[in-house]
């Protein structure tokens, strides 16, 4: 599904939330998840690509739209911070390398 201009609340109980983050695409687009044990997190998809880019501010040369970046990760870093989520970034290789692989899982 591609969201042009909000987010979308999957089954309407705010578990599963398709969070509209345009930027390094026009449709980007991150998941929130409410994991009953492992509590609120947030796929970040590509609007980060690295931990370091939250903290230098840095955006990519090659997102599509520089400035909707940027905003888009301001609400999303929000969002994180008044959900009390985990943000898991997909390229953080350290990160990664920590989480559970199939067939383990979260729940």
């Amino acid at each position: 599904m591609l969201l042009h201009s909000e987010d979308h609340d999957v089954f309407g109980d705010g578990t599963v939330v398709i969070k509209f983050t345009p930027g390094h695409t026009p449709g980007h687009q991150s998941l929130f998840l409410k994991l009953a044990k492992t509590g609120p997190l947030v796929l970040s998809g590509d609007l980060y690509h690295y931990p370091e880019e939250m903290t230098l501010k840095r955006i990519l040369t090659f997102d599509f739209n520089k400035e909707q970046t940027a905003a888009s990760r301001v609400a999303l870093e929000k969002f994180v911070r008044d959900n009390k989520a985990q943000l898991w970034i997909q390229h953080d290789a350290a990160n990664g390398a920590k989480l559970k692989k199939a067939p383990e899982f979260y729940d």
